[in-house]
């Protein structure tokens, strides 16, 4: 079985007028649609991965068609709303607005996004990793303060976890679709046997991200940055954030898997 590479239902809660307000305040000064552009454009560049590993480059106009409408900006948009609007409430919405409508708040999110977009040109991203792996082991002061913001929103299994189900839904879509004959506890196996591949790497890319992204702040700015993570407000900040990324990711996987199968299966007829 090739291997896979690894990177929904929307359910819109009802809430108050002014509570739906203030999170679209919050969605505007964290540039959510902006950053939605850039996961499109990376899922793009994830459906061409899966087209020469899985079709062998030969799914064409049709397969990045298909691919673009699956990474649909709104359905990214809106599936990162889905997970913030329940988890973020009262003064806890009120200062991570606070925070991310500061000046440091729109460096830091220029300079994530900026980086993200980077580091998906294969040669800036292997530099960022050299770099980020020969300071490793060291009291390099402002490494230690990106692994208190690692730390507290554990973000290497929560990135793990979100992977392998992805994967699963991969998977499972083909399953459902009859390309592969697997039980449930097969596709399980399958998956977890990459476990410890993609937290090794996944802890990789994100040190190597994080350390890029926040390279021209100072120390103090950085420091400001990894306090605000720990605060309740931060916690359930990035608990939101995966809250809208876990099943969105899912139901994009599903789709993906779905789309492959139809693919596969018009290259056998």
């Amino acid at each position: 079985m090739r291997r896979l590479i690894a990177a929904a239902l929307v359910i819109v809660l009802a809430l108050p007028a002014w509570a739906g307000a203030r999170h679209t305040v919050l969605m505007d000064v964290m540039r959510i649609s902006e950053l939605s552009h850039i996961l499109h454009d990376e899922g793009v560049i994830y459906g061409a991965a899966l087209d020469d590993s899985w079709l062998e480059g030969q799914g064409g106009a049709a397969w990045a068609q298909q691919v673009a409408r699956i990474y649909d900006v709104s359905r990214l948009s809106e599936g990162i709303r889905a997970g913030i609007e329940p988890a973020l409430q009262g003064d806890a919405l009120e200062l991570a607005i606070t925070f991310f409508a500061s000046d440091l708040g729109q460096r830091i999110i220029t300079l994530e996004n900026s980086a993200r977009r980077a580091m998906s040109d294969l040669a800036i991203e292997e530099q960022a990793r050299k770099q980020y792996t020969a300071r490793q082991g060291t009291e390099d002061s402002r490494l230690k303060q990106i692994n208190r913001m690692i730390d507290a929103g554990d973000l290497i299994n929560r990135n793990v976890t979100s992977a392998l189900n992805s994967n699963y839904q991969f998977l499972r879509a083909l399953v459902d679709a009859d390309v592969y004959t697997m039980s449930d506890a097969e596709i399980l196996e399958d998956v977890l046997a990459e476990r410890a591949a993609i937290e090794a790497d996944t802890a990789n890319w994100l040190g190597a991200f994080l350390t890029l992204a926040y390279s021209p702040l100072t120390l103090e700015e950085l420091t400001l940055y990894a306090e605000f993570g720990e605060t309740e407000a931060g916690k359930s900040l990035n608990n939101g954030l995966f809250a809208g990324f876990d099943p969105l990711y899912e139901g994009i996987s599903y789709a993906l898997g779905q789309a492959m199968a139809m693919n596969m299966t018009a290259e056998e007829l």
